[in-house]
């Protein structure tokens, strides 16, 4: 049998239309060809899963883009048709099938449905191609996403610790369409609920019955694959929802059945996948009664993962103004404070505001920096491959990013700040930030490099741009709050 000619290609992003951070290119940190071979081999991500079944079927890979944005506002016009031509037009020079790694909620300024979209143009040069798409938990379907994929499948974790095995569910379920061993044929649907990001992950209930539903169904080969979507709310766009997509063999019936089930228990769940917060200030009063840490403060209103600017800093001021002691906050996007930080050098002590550099007029908030002083404590490039494992084997690098680090011990007559990582959304792998020094004064550790823009950080794979870890013993103290950015906080 002749050698098959797969072309594998990733175009990421999860667009918050709400966001004042941009999408150009840069964003996406497009690779092709080897440089995108050698860059996602072996990680875990959809592209390196789609590439680990590629590989086993010894096939001719072809990768005209291998690009992905971390979160932020609408994806720019001539992003998206660069990025679409490149993809169109690598299928249109001929292959057997085509792998996609694209995420399901890309919004680009002049189309509301960006995979759909790009499905659509694939479908015009390519009537027939088979076509493997893998898609991320917050995925908003849509018909032409279906009616122009022959097989799909989602992410079944939150945090998505399954990409690979994503695109080797998806691409191995086409190898074996391309074998003669099943035909694919796809049934979906969606209820009208902007589920919360906060309590939907399927680790936990209510999601939990209903993706287990969808994992075992799988599993037993009733359907060849199963998949649930929780959507991602921070978007207005129509087709916002909770949807599923369930491919079977031949005969639709069985994927009908499972799809009832999978919606109607979602629906009839309804009311629990709705997050109630409280104040900030009592969130905060909470926290200080929980005993021993690590106690997480977790900001999701301003989470680069969501979107967010990463420079709010409601929450660190808050936490200075209740005492709070043994801190460590971030990561903050600031490239003027970090400018400041780098100039100033290591074992520097410096003064300046730090955040609140950005204004968010889609939802009348206006930037405010908080006056904090501390000590540089080490100026790094950022450079790591990430061990964890979310998007593990993934390289970072600080190309597009100046980042700072910061740590203290606020307390109440304390003007120092909490720790904090300076993000930028023009890099295109992970930027985590672990706070590492005393925690008896404050102090930075800065990563300088070209001028950045908040909002976003790494690699476009929907992953956090943080890691924190529990401090060494004695390291902060007996308590230890990690504020991971700063807006909206809930402790537990």
């Amino acid at each position: 049998m002749a050698r098959r000619k797969i072309v594998v290609a990733m175009m990421m992003h999860e667009t918050n239309t709400f966001s004042p951070v941009p999408t150009p290119l840069a964003s996406f940190r497009p690779l092709s060809g080897h440089a995108a071979i050698e860059e996602f081999r072996d990680t875990n991500t959809q592209i390196g899963g789609f590439l680990d079944v590629a590989k086993e079927a010894n096939a001719e890979v072809v990768v005209p883009l291998a690009g992905g944005a971390h979160p932020s506002g609408y994806v720019e016009k001539a992003a998206y048709e660069d990025m679409c031509d490149a993809i169109v037009g690598a299928i249109r020079n001929g292959c057997d099938a085509a792998f996609l790694a694209l995420h399901g909620a890309m919004v680009a300024e002049h189309f509301d449905d960006g995979e759909g979209e790009l499905l659509r143009r694939i479908r015009a040069v390519a009537p027939r191609l088979p076509i493997a798409l893998g898609l991320d938990f917050h995925s908003h379907m849509t018909a032409p996403m279906v009616e122009h994929a022959t097989v799909v499948a989602g992410y079944r974790t939150y945090p998505h610790v399954d990409m690979a095995e994503t695109g080797q569910r998806a691409g191995r379920t086409l190898l074996r369409a391309l074998d003669g061993l099943v035909q694919p044929v796809m049934v979906w649907g969606s209820r009208p609920m902007m589920t919360s990001t906060l309590v939907h992950a399927p680790s936990r209930q209510p999601m939990k019955d209903i993706m287990d539903m969808a994992i075992a169904a799988e599993a037993s080969g009733a359907v060849l694959n199963a998949s649930v979507f929780g959507g991602f709310p921070h978007a207005d766009i129509p087709h916002t929802s909770l949807s599923a997509v369930i491919v079977c063999d031949r005969n639709a019936e069985p994927g009908r059945a499972l799809l009832d089930r999978l919606l109607g228990m979602a629906w009839d769940r309804r009311d629990a996948f709705l997050y109630s917060g409280a104040p900030l200030a009592s969130q905060i009063a909470h926290a200080r009664t929980l005993g021993d840490g690590p106690i997480v403060l977790v900001d999701h209103g301003d989470n680069t993962a969501s979107g967010g600017t990463q420079d709010v800093m409601s929450v660190i001021e808050e936490t200075m103004r209740q005492g709070l002691e043994d801190v460590a906050a971030g990561p903050i996007c600031d490239p003027e404070a970090v400018k400041r930080i780098v100039e100033a050098g290591t074992a520097a002590s410096v003064t300046l505001p730090l955040g609140g550099r950005i204004d968010m007029p889609q939802i009348n908030l206006a930037g405010k920096p908080l006056t904090v002083t501390g000590r540089v404590t080490r100026i790094t490039d950022g450079e790591f491959v990430v061990t964890g494992p979310m998007a593990t084997g993934t390289r970072s690098r600080s190309a597009a990013a100046s980042r700072s680090t910061w740590a203290c011990s606020p307390t109440a007559a304390s003007t120092r700040a909490a720790s904090g990582t300076s993000s930028s959304s023009r890099a295109s792998t992970f930027a985590p930030a672990s706070s590492r020094s005393p925690g008896t004064s404050c102090s930075a550790t800065a990563t300088a490099a070209p001028a950045p823009t908040c909002g976003s950080s790494p690699t476009g794979t929907g992953a956090s741009p943080f890691i924190l870890s529990k401090p060494e013993p004695g390291q902060f103290g007996g308590r230890f709050y990690a504020i991971l950015a700063s807006g909206m906080a809930s402790a537990f």
